[in-house]
């Protein structure tokens, strides 16, 4: 698997191939991660990408505002007494139908968003021991968004 992280100006996006193509990113400070690799996550059906980030009330704003351009959407956060609260560095697993494990990585904030070639995946989450998993379509035009709310 490979990473990039940047400081907040570029977005890497790694295609089957391996080719690297940057796009600019919003001035904050969004981590911003790629993935797709062989043997372990590439499909014929295309490229898995992911941008995890959302810490503070701007990023949260830039990462609600990318949302759309993305067919699924995880969000993780801690339940209290006064309500939820975000959280980061959740450790996240995506497995396609097989049990291929195509991403493994840690949301560096509360929103993860993925792009995936359509079918159905695994997303498994951890925070405090605790483990939490969804079972999700992924489809054209179709929007999923999963909560991991955890207690506190």
């Amino acid at each position: 698997m490979f990473k990039a992280f940047d400081g907040g100006q570029y977005e890497a996006t790694f295609g089957i191939a391996g080719e690297c193509h940057d796009s600019p990113v919003r001035r904050h400070h969004t981590a911003c991660l790629g993935y797709a690799g062989e043997p372990s996550g590439s499909t014929a059906a295309g490229v898995i990408s992911y941008l995890s980030g959302g810490v503070g009330s701007d990023q949260s704003a830039e990462m609600k505002g990318e949302m759309h351009n993305y067919p699924l959407v995880l969000e993780f956060a801690g339940k209290t007494n006064a309500g939820n609260d975000y959280l980061a560095d959740i450790p996240v697993q995506i497995s396609d139908a097989h049990g291929t494990v195509l991403v493994d990585t840690n949301a560096r904030g509360p929103f993860m968003l993925v792009s995936l070639p359509d079918g159905r995946y695994t997303v498994t989450a951890r925070y405090n021991g605790t483990q939490q998993r969804r079972v999700v379509n992924v489809a054209t035009g179709v929007h999923e968004h999963e909560a991991f709310i955890w207690p506190t």
